[in-house]
């Protein structure tokens, strides 16, 4: 198996550690500064480990908890193989739900749209778990219908119900985006946010998502913030 067949499998997925064991850039340049809002979070944060770690301890600080989609239902109504190339970052805009009740809803088939008839996507991140819905060689439902955006990348949806940290939310988010840019060979570049694909037919075709980390509905300092917390916390990971 190659080393990216990680967290592609409900078996894999469902022991990520072990799995890691048994298997054997464009740089973004940016600091750590960014906007008000980015350097608030940086100080509640405090500074990323200098400190390197094996990639099976970055993916153990992100707390994945598997609530795999059945095969042939729902989301996974087809088997779609996808080998990923870039990761993108999205906000629920969901201020009821958590972690868990996204991975119902998704269980249920309660978000319908997409090619499929169901959204979908393969982790769900707050601030104490990442929960993983799909495996990660397997296309979602989560960006730009049948664009690059779904068929090419790991889609990470991050909470924003009452009561949840949004801070350690994207902590835990930087942590497994870390972790699946090692174990898929992604670059920090390929990191990107829901903005970076438009939808065809939407007017604005590109989202405002996530949010909370966009100037004025575009990418800006304190996406640029977000992206060097990810590429920090990949120059942890010692292989």
């Amino acid at each position: 198996m190659d080393r990216r067949t990680l967290l592609v499998s409900s078996a894999a997925a469902a022991t990520p550690l072990v799995a890691a064991l048994i298997l054997p850039s464009c740089k973004s340049g940016r600091g750590s500064g960014g906007s008000s809002q980015a350097r608030t979070w940086e100080g509640r944060l405090g500074a990323v480990p200098e400190s390197k770690v094996p990639p099976t301890e970055m993916y153990r600080m992100a707390n994945v908890k598997t609530s795999i989609l059945p095969k042939g239902r729902v989301g996974r109504k087809y088997h779609r193989p996808m080998s990923a190339r870039y990761i993108t970052i999205h906000s629920t805009q969901n201020y009821t739900g958590d972690a868990w009740a996204h991975a119902k809803a998704l269980r249920n088939g309660a978000l319908r749209g997409g090619r499929t008839g169901y959204l979908c996507w393969h982790f769900t991140v707050q601030d104490d778990v990442a929960v993983q819905h799909l495996p990660t060689n397997e296309e979602g439902e989560h960006a730009d219908f049948d664009g690059t955006g779904n068929r090419q990348s790991i889609g990470i949806e991050m909470c924003e119900h009452k009561g949840n940290d949004l801070a350690q939310t994207l902590e835990r988010t930087s942590k497994l985006a870390a972790s699946l840019m090692f174990y898929h060979r992604i670059p920090i570049a390929n990191i990107v946010p829901h903005y970076h694909w438009p939808r065809k037919g939407y007017n604005p075709a590109n989202k405002n998502c996530p949010h909370f980390l966009l100037e004025n509905g575009r990418p800006g300092a304190t996406w640029d913030w977000f992206v060097s917390r990810v590429d920090r916390q990949f120059k942890r990971i010692k292989a």
